[in-house]
């Protein structure tokens, strides 16, 4: 009892003696600041939500299969419809790739559509691409509504010939169709210490900044240069947030998807991947700006407003508030410096990745005479054929200066050994990520699908009358 009452009274005076702090003076507007308060709460729970979603898609269980028990897989699939045999193995190759380098968005994933396509007969089972026009170091290619990695392939090795003769070889094609990740074409050139460089135009996904109806596709950029001992660059990115296979997966796991990445029907961002894929779209690089805002949404110019009036440190409150009410002030602070992150995030950048989107148009649908924007066929529609343009080039820097692997390697070296803001997180250039998940396959032994996606493929497989892909080699869990 007497300990009770000591500290009770030494608590008292130390209440006592503490001196009040006045420097908090500005006054709270009720409404837009308790409205930006409860947004912040709001978005936050939907956050934990959305995370709690994605741990639980990530202990769903995965099937570990071999890299060439998927490309026979693949093989079989496109054969069964008509498909020739070198063609239906140029297009698993592609697929395969995409899975092994982790961009799952972009291989088995899709392989329903090519096989939907050859049925139909809106993409062409046989022939090949045909060069219409040509100089010493350009190209323009039909291709005679082939698959897209069988023209992507011939444009690509042509790109490379043309470049061994002149030092560059640029080569465009219309009459393809979706050749998987744009990386793989570019990729080749390294094999003849070349840059290279693919583009392709896309069913239009994206809706450009301030509208609200699609108009261009995810347009895909990739750029691969090399480096010495095997080393090298491989920028291979969408124009757009994210590739829309990336929210077809999750509509397909149950996942909702991280704020940014497409709007709805009215252009508003949502998190619910039904919305992007049923009338909604993309969104650009960067995100929307401010002025494609809800309008119920807290502005940029209040959060920053309240954000300079809730500058505060440690010692201007721990001498005037209790401890509880020390942490709500700093917990509040926190939950506004989310929302001006947010704001800012949302502000930011989108016109960036809407006019990139469009250079690629110009490269592809402009420049090679193919369908482009809204004239390309909507996606996953199978009533006329899609014509897509495609570019590849392909670079000797043996022709420029001198030491351009030397360059490129310290280059590359500079930025892998810097110091990371996050000792858990090193700083990786275009590629890396690839290169680290194709050696993780490689210490599996297979390629890691999600089970849902493995059971989708069977089902197109016993449509076309083939053995399903399962049973796997292993089963796993993430």
């Amino acid at each position: 009892m007497s300990n009770t009452r000591s500290s009770n009274s030494l608590h008292n005076a130390s209440r006592a003696t503490r001196p009040t702090a006045a420097r908090w003076t500005q006054p709270l507007p009720s409404a837009d600041f308790l409205y930006c308060v409860r947004w912040c709460e709001s978005r936050s729970r939907s956050s934990r939500r959305s995370s709690r979603s994605s741990r639980r898609s990530a202990n769903m269980t995965r099937c570990l299969i071999s890299k060439s028990e998927v490309q026979g897989f693949v093989e079989r699939c496109m054969t069964s419809v008509g498909t020739q045999p070198h063609h239906a193995r140029s297009l698993a190759e592609v697929l395969v790739e995409g899975d092994h380098r982790g961009h799952y968005s972009h291989g088995l994933n899709r392989m329903d559509m090519y096989v939907k396509d050859v049925q139909t007969g809106i993409c062409a089972k046989d022939g090949e691409p045909v060069v219409e026009k040509e100089s010493a170091a350009t190209a323009l290619v039909d291709g005679k509504n082939l698959l897209g990695p069988v023209v992507g392939n011939f444009c690509m090795n042509l790109a490379i010939k043309k470049a061994k003769e002149a030092g560059i070889g640029w080569v465009v094609a219309h009459g393809s169709n979706h050749y998987g990740i744009a990386g793989y074409y570019a990729m080749q050139a390294l094999k003849e210490n070349m840059i290279g460089m693919s583009f392709t135009n896309t069913s239009p996904l994206v809706v450009p900044t301030r509208g609200k109806e699609c108009t261009l596709g995810t347009n895909p950029i990739s750029v691969a240069a090399p480096a010495k001992d095997g080393d090298s660059f491989v920028l291979d990115m969408a124009t757009s947030a994210v590739a829309l296979g990336k929210v077809e997966l999750h509509e397909r796991r149950g996942d909702t998807i991280p704020e940014g990445w497409g709007c709805d029907a009215q252009g508003k961002l949502t998190t619910n991947p039904k919305e992007v894929l049923s009338g909604g779209g993309l969104v650009p690089i960067g995100g929307s700006e401010a002025t494609g805002r809800n309008p119920a949404e807290p502005s940029l110019l209040t959060c920053n407003m309240w954000g300079r009036k809730m500058r505060f440190t440690g010692d201007d409150f721990s001498e005037g508030l209790s401890p509880s009410s020390f942490r709500m002030m700093r917990c509040l602070a926190s939950r506004m410096l989310q929302c001006l992150c947010l704001c800012v995030l949302l502000s930011s950048g989108g016109y960036k990745g809407f006019g990139l989107g469009m250079m690629v148009e110009v490269f592809c649908g402009i420049l090679a005479g193919a369908q482009y924007s809204k004239h390309v066929r909507t996606w996953k529609v199978t009533d006329r054929v899609a014509n897509l343009g495609q570019c590849f080039v392909a670079i000797n820097p043996e022709n420029f200066a001198p030491g351009f692997s030397d360059r490129m390697s310290d280059l590359l070296s500079i930025h892998r050994g810097m110091e990371p803001a996050d000792s858990a997180s090193p700083v990786l250039t275009a590629g890396d990520p690839e290169r680290i998940n194709m050696k993780k396959c490689e210490e599996m032994g297979g390629i890691p699908y999600h089970i849902n996606v493995i059971n989708y493929m069977n089902e197109c497989a016993k449509r076309v009358g083939v053995r399903p892909l399962l049973p796997c080699d292993k089963v796993i869990s993430n």
